[in-house]
């Protein structure tokens, strides 16, 4: 794609409560190429994903360049930010599905609200004609054109995912970052769930999936960045950073790891 990196860290140093959850971590991530950040609880992926989108920052530098860059910027408007990365995670999905009130938010409503940055669609939100043309591309493209009037809370799981891609969708953005995505998802769904992403990476959305999960990794995804303990374990190929004597290492357990048709599986060994 050859425009500025969709992620910039350098020396990026984050403390919460006292305590260092990232540690000098530098990693650059270019806008078009595929990436998994890979590691157990307590590696630093929420504060990781809080970094990309600007809901924390890292301590600050006097010596340039500066900690983070978000393609290639180190300030942005939060609400333009969220038209250029969509993000997708199982604590979204909460909010929208068990934290509404009114109960009732249909496909096509959660997917428009994304241009609001809100919750559903709410009476002093001016919607036009161009936003729920817009979402019912979107919709298409995550394969829920079938779900529009159908309420999320009246979705299964994997549905109510597909309607949540949707929504990061709707501004067309140069990335998606999806956060632990199949979480509460069962082995047909997470598996349907996960081939929908990997069309979209194919469509030429430039895909970050931040997961503990190694079978969330997309055949599409070349490039695995391993964190433990707030650094970088192993930065390279998914090959390379896949390999049960590397996995065993980040998640302090003998692993072992089988490659079938571009994902990978791993298992603790007995």
């Amino acid at each position: 794609m050859g425009g500025a990196p969709l992620l910039e860290l350098r020396d990026a140093t984050v403390v919460l409560g006292g305590a260092r959850v990232l540690e000098r971590l530098t990693l650059t991530i270019p806008d078009g190429e595929h990436t998994a950040i890979l590691g157990p609880n307590g590696a630093g992926k929420s504060t990781f994903v809080r970094l990309l989108t600007l809901q924390q920052y890292p301590l600050a530098r006097d010596e340039p360049p500066p900690p983070i860059r978000v393609f290639g910027r180190d300030r942005w408007d939060v609400f333009e930010l969220r038209s250029q990365l969509g993000i997708v995670s199982a604590d979204l999905h909460d909010r929208f599905v068990h934290g509404n009130s009114n109960g009732f938010v249909s496909a096509m409503d959660a997917v428009v609200s994304g241009f609001f940055a809100s919750q559903g669609v709410f009476a002093h939100q001016r919607v036009t004609d161009a936003m729920r043309a817009a979402a019912c591309d979107a919709l298409a493209r995550a394969g829920a054109a079938h779900l529009e009037a159908k309420p999320l809370a009246a979705m299964s799981t994997g549905e109510a995912r597909r309607v949540l891609i949707a929504r990061a969708l709707v501004h067309e953005p140069r990335a998606l970052v999806l956060d632990e995505p199949t979480r509460g998802l069962d082995l047909v769904a997470r598996h349907r769930f996960m081939e929908r992403v990997a069309e979209i990476a194919r469509g030429g959305t430039t895909i970050l999936i931040v997961t503990h999960y190694v079978e969330e990794i997309i055949p599409e995804v070349d490039r695995v960045v391993l964190l433990k303990g707030g650094r970088v374990a192993f930065d390279g190929s998914k090959r390379e950073a896949l390999d049960a004597g590397r996995l065993s290492a980040v998640f302090d357990a003998p692993m072992t790891v089988i490659g079938d048709g571009g994902y990978y599986h791993a298992r603790v060994a007995p």
